[in-house]
């Protein structure tokens, strides 16, 4: 059984929340990176990982107070607190700031996440050989995924269901973007743009007790894709929660090293000096961003160097507060 948290302690945990949403807001960036770096990124794992035949035993049989214990409920409901809250406010900021700062925005993020991982890695100490070859195999692996060439959209519900499992690994992975792999898979516009809108339309329908869109077949067909999508998502979620568990048991340096590798390797996906590529075709869809290196002789740039180290500040300080109260 979970310790009974302090009103403090849940505080924090909902502050915690909302970064874990603000991440997941920025292109290219992972919520998974906030849960490794503020140290709730096992009890996160753990957490997914309850959710097994005994957490619906014990649904189906109505024992909601045993089985809000059983998945760690006063963890997750307070984390996602944070989240749904990030969603409304902190994100609609956010977009606010990357449309009018973004190359700022990005420098401070980049700062951040820089900061987080050298202190992952002096947490991890006595690195051998073998992480640090592990390390390197992140390293590539996360080069790889952000240079990948966008796909087709499909909207084949098997495909969508796979799109599903993946994308929500965003959540999960440190580094691993779930929205870049959707774009990669060629399904972005269709998932997060179309079949949301589709779903809002009808949200708004139902209130209005307005039932034509039964007779609309492009409606109706991506209704079933964003069914696809969230059971995948889902499924991805349990399944992939559980994996890791396991793995965290039994490599738990071989697992951090993995990790710290792969968002070295996809730390190119918030770069701050980048343009975007447009798809030829979906003139407003972005396919890729080409990068490049900034003229230091441009104040904005000076700004922006300057962005980065206030970003690995912050992280610097916090990380000492943290020694300090522990």
């Amino acid at each position: 059984m979970q310790p009974k948290k302090t009103q403090r302690q849940k505080l924090v945990l909902i502050c915690k929340g909302i970064a874990m949403g603000v991440a997941n807001k920025i292109p290219g960036v992972s919520g998974g990176i906030v849960a490794l770096a503020a140290g709730f990124y096992e009890e996160l794992i753990y957490s997914f990982s309850r959710f097994n035949k005994t957490a619906l035993t014990l649904l189906f049989k109505r024992e909601f107070k045993a089985f809000y214990t059983h998945i760690n409920g006063s963890f997750l409901s307070l984390l996602f607190t944070g989240v749904v809250i990030s969603f409304f406010s902190a994100s609609l900021i956010l977009d606010q700031f990357i449309q009018y700062y973004p190359r700022q925005v990005w420098g401070l993020f980049f700062g951040m996440i820089l900061a987080s991982v050298f202190f992952i890695w002096i947490k991890a100490k006595r690195y051998t050989y073998k992480e640090y070859i592990v390390t390197i195999l992140g390293l590539a692996s996360g080069l790889l995924v952000t240079f990948l060439t966008p796909g087709q959209e499909n909207d084949n519900l098997i495909f969508v269901f796979i799109c599903g499992m993946i994308s929500i690994s965003g959540m999960i992975l440190p580094g691993l973007s779930g929205s870049f792999l959707l774009l990669v898979l060629g399904n972005y516009t269709l998932l997060l743009i179309d079949s949301v809108n589709a779903l809002y339309f009808t949200l708004v329908d139902l209130v209005s007790f307005d039932l034509s869109f039964l007779e609309d077949p492009e409606r109706l067909n991506l209704l079933g894709v964003m069914l696809a999508f969230t059971l995948g998502s889902i499924s991805g979620l349990l399944v992939l929660s559980k994996a890791l568990r396991l793995f965290l048991q039994h490599y738990p340096k071989k697992i951090i090293a993995l990790l710290i590798g792969f968002i070295l390797g996809s730390l190119n996906a918030i770069w701050p000096w980048k343009r975007a590529v447009y798809n030829p075709v979906k003139g407003k869809q972005i396919d890729s961003y080409e990068l490049f290196w900034p003229k230091l002789t441009e104040l904005e740039n000076i700004y922006v160097i300057l962005f980065i180290l206030l970003g690995f500040g912050i992280v610097t300080l916090l990380e000492t507060y943290g020694k300090k109260s522990a």
